[in-house]
């Protein structure tokens, strides 16, 4: 019969356990980490802008800055070509999956861009698919092509114009582009909200022209056609993300710095009735929220109701009518054409 072994001492027994234990903290810590900031709430934690639904904002959706102006230029796009809010939904789900609503320069093979599109597959050259007013037209008009689109589900209608690996894929982001096109495309009033500061630099009236006209096209402007043809041709040379405008930082006034869009007269049938019910102006409204950061915009107002970056808790808030100071000079709500009146910082 053979001896056993003596068995390991008390205190080395002690020291694996805390080896042990401390190893499984520092695990457990990395992983709160990675789920904090890699994970599907990590851009909950992060500041950023909100979207709530038009039923009371029982459902809501967080996304960061620059999420929500590449999802505010893949709407004004689809609105200025007459798409309908499905079409919107769609393209937003699509961008959700394919980028994250990010303007990526790297993909799988060659793909590229806000929905990583293929040069090689006919998309458009590179430069042209970074362009996300680009990006975004090239897949309406392919979208417009499938028919009975809108009646489709979400991942049959994507998948027939992006021919993914993956195209169940879609479906899970259909939710939150629902409630963002509902927002961008002007239905949901008030309903999209930024959380920032007063912008960190000047803004400039411009820069906000040149944005509105590259997204909406040059009709979203009135003006004698000399200064459309120069808001234009600003817009063909902006870049995706306007630079930093070129006021001075002395304090203009809130007149000199703020860009009025009209919301009637849109021309079309489908635009008048959009200018009646409020969805125009909205769409325009909450395109400048959404705009706030890279246009460094401090006000927005629009039938009734104000925006700004501080002061009103990021909300949108009622105001007097024919207040004087950027706001919508209309009457109280959500419905009716009025001005849409943005504020860019001074």
């Amino acid at each position: 019969m053979g001896v056993p072994e003596p068995s390991p001492s008390r205190p080395l027994r002690r020291r694996r356990l805390l080896r042990y234990g401390a190893a499984l903290t520092v695990s457990c810590a990395l992983a709160g980490y990675l789920v904090v900031r890699f994970g599907p709430d990590a851009q909950h934690a992060r500041p950023g802008c909100e979207v709530v639904s038009a039923d009371g904002g029982r459902t809501t959706y967080s996304f960061g800055a620059d999420q929500a102006v590449n999802a505010a230029t893949i709407a004004a796009v689809g609105t200025s070509r007459g798409m309908p809010e499905r079409a919107v939904t769609i393209a937003l789900a699509t961008a959700l999956q394919e980028s994250g609503l990010r303007n990526l320069d790297h993909g799988d093979r060659d793909s590229v861009g806000l929905f990583q599109q293929r040069p090689s597959q006919g998309w458009g050259t590179v430069a042209q698919i970074m362009d996300p007013v680009y990006s975004a037209g090239k897949f309406y008009q392919r979208l417009d092509k499938v028919d009975g689109y809108a009646s489709l589900p979400l991942t049959v209608a994507a998948q027939k114009v992006q021919r993914s690996a993956f195209p169940d894929a879609y479906a899970k982001h259909e939710p939150d582009a629902a409630l963002l096109a509902a927002a961008l495309t002007g239905r949901a009033a008030a309903s999209l909200t930024c959380e920032s500061t007063v912008p960190d630099g000047t803004g400039d009236p411009s820069a906000v022209r040149a944005a509105l006209i590259r997204d909406f096209g040059a009709g979203v402007l009135p003006g004698a056609p000399e200064a459309r043809q120069k808001a234009t041709a600003a817009a063909t040379t902006a870049s995706p993300s306007p630079v930093e405008g070129t006021l001075s930082r002395g304090g203009a006034p809130a007149r000199t710095r703020t860009v009025v869009v009209p919301v009637a007269g849109a021309g079309t049938a489908k635009g008048a009735k959009a200018a009646k019910d409020g969805r125009r102006g909205w769409a325009l409204a909450q395109w400048a929220v959404a705009h706030a950061s890279v246009l460094h915009i401090s006000e927005v107002a629009y039938a009734g109701r104000e925006w700004r970056a501080s002061g009103t808790g990021h909300t949108w808030r009622e105001v007097a009518a024919g207040k004087d100071d950027g706001g919508a000079g209309g009457a109280k709500g959500a419905g009716g054409p009025a001005d849409v009146r943005i504020v860019t910082a001074p």
